[in-house]
């Protein structure tokens, strides 16, 4: 074999090896992996779906993951309810599932981390419910046909892959329904849907005293006299404002996905992260900041995994009837907050109840007054998006919130969303709450066709034919 020794062949190989150590290759293909054994066993132990079906609804259809999909080797072990997954026998992560907690992934190749025993959890709720036990059909052809529109299927492009839908007016379903195989019950996971739960767990602190928005975030990292970061507050993470260098890109290989996939303790990996501006002076979308705050929630709950359960189901998930709620959480008891959480639909709509009714529910306040107010207002430097703190508002002049607005949505609307066309709406002018998830590959929060058609739908079938 002939070397190459000319001078532009070694400036190759010498830029090729630093791209190398810069981009390492080898920690994207392990998020790949990471992302496929964790994924698949929270659809497996917590929902209960098929492996196969979760690999060709779930998994396939996600860019880049879909590519890789048919080198991969993937294991599920239902015995010791664990998952491994790799690439060609390279790059292996492993997920195991604990009762109570939900799936993560194992970082230790030769036993599964040991997890507590379940928390002890009661399902409780308000005084009066949002629905029965019936799945609630329609009761007029204008919400027949928003419902047919949300689960029927383009006639090209991407799939939309509607799995539930429900429609909430004053605080009753006044229409759902609910793909094969999904029901009542069926946990739905949620990717930056979770980051409005995290919204509301700081909330509650807030409201107990615990926390106060405008106050230095308390992260132990950065608390050297003379370290900038200790300025940042729990605002501007909320709002995505840090100036910290941990912009999301969802290229493989920005700090996200690698938090997610390759970090044990997410949070301690992200307070490493330096500024790249002053606190407050620059929007960038970031799940790591989410995280941040989810170890700030774990440490004011009790500092473990079992606190954070506790905390979350007495606080908000009880007194809100969200029954079939689990929370997963990272390696060193951290709750995943930006994702990863899995709720029924109506419990996906209870939580949005309590945004419309500005935090109180059954005449007790579990927000602070204005919190709702503050979510919904548009972040200094939002982007084009209309980001607010822990959901997507159309409160404002950014330029995709009035493209919504004109395609129909209210103008006071604000929104949870997550990739696959995950959506909790909040729309107080018409009093209603929309929960639509899917599997459909439409990120841009400037298009959401499926949701601003069913939110205008809802809104002018309640308006024509009442609700």
């Amino acid at each position: 074999m002939r070397l190459l020794t000319t001078a532009p062949a070694l400036i190759l190989v010498a830029c090729a090896a630093v791209a190398a150590i810069w981009f390492r290759p080898d920690k994207t293909l392990r998020v790949t992996t990471g992302l496929v054994s964790h994924s698949m066993c929270s659809q497996t132990f917590i929902t209960g779906r098929d492996p196969a079906a979760t690999r060709r609804e779930f998994l396939a259809p996600m860019p880049g993951i879909g590519t890789l999909l048919p080198l991969m080797r993937v294991s599920v072990d239902t015995d010791r309810q664990t998952v491994s997954a790799s690439i060609g026998g390279l790059f292996a992560s492993r997920a195991a599932y604990h009762k109570g907690f939900g799936c993560s992934l194992v970082y230790d190749r030769d036993v599964v981390a040991g997890w507590p025993a379940p928390p002890a959890v009661t399902a409780t709720g308000p005084a009066t419910d949002i629905a029965g036990p019936a799945v609630v059909v329609p009761a007029s052809p204008a919400l027949k046909a928003a419902l047919d529109r949300a689960f029927a299927e383009p006639a090209s492009g991407p799939q939309r892959a509607t799995k539930a839908v429900v429609i909430v007016h004053d605080g009753k379903i006044i229409a759902e329904r609910y793909a094969d195989g999904y029901g009542i019950d069926t946990p739905l996971m949620s990717w930056s849907v979770a980051k409005s739960v995290t919204n509301a767990l700081l909330g509650v602190l807030v409201q107990q005293g615990k926390l106060k928005l405008d106050a230095p975030a308390p992260i132990a990292e950065w608390q050297g006299a003379d370290d900038p970061r200790r300025a940042i507050t729990i605002a501007q993470l909320m709002r995505m404002t840090s100036g910290l260098d941990i912009d999301e890109t969802n290229t493989g290989f920005d700090v996200s996905p690698r938090m997610l996939y390759t970090e044990p303790d997410m949070a301690a990996a992200v307070a490493r992260a330096g500024l790249i501006a002053p606190p407050g002076t620059r929007w960038h979308y970031s799940s790591p900041s989410i995280l941040l705050l989810s170890r700030i929630i774990r440490d004011q709950a009790g500092g473990s995994a079992t606190d954070v359960v506790n905390f979350a189901q007495r606080e908000l998930f009880g007194p809100l009837g969200m029954r079939n709620v689990t929370m997963e959480f990272d390696n060193a008891g951290t709750p995943i907050g930006s994702t990863y959480m899995y709720a029924s639909a109506r419990d996906w709509a209870r939580l949005g109840l309590l945004y419309l009714n500005d935090g109180v529910v059954s005449a007790r306040r579990i927000l602070p007054e204005g919190w709702v107010n503050f979510s919904a207002t548009e972040a200094p430097g939002r982007g084009p998006d209309g980001y607010a703190a822990g959901f997507f508002t159309n409160r404002g002049d950014a330029e995709y919130a009035q493209r919504r607005v004109r395609g129909g949505m209210p103008p006071d609307s604000f929104f949870a969303s997550g990739t696959l066309s995950q959506r909790i709406i909040v729309a107080p002018s018409e009093r209603l709450v929309i929960v639509s998830f899917g599997y459909a590959q439409d990120w841009p929060i400037f298009d959401m066709v499926g949701a601003v058609h069913l939110t205008r739908d809802a809104a002018a079938a309640c308006a024509q034919e009442g609700c």
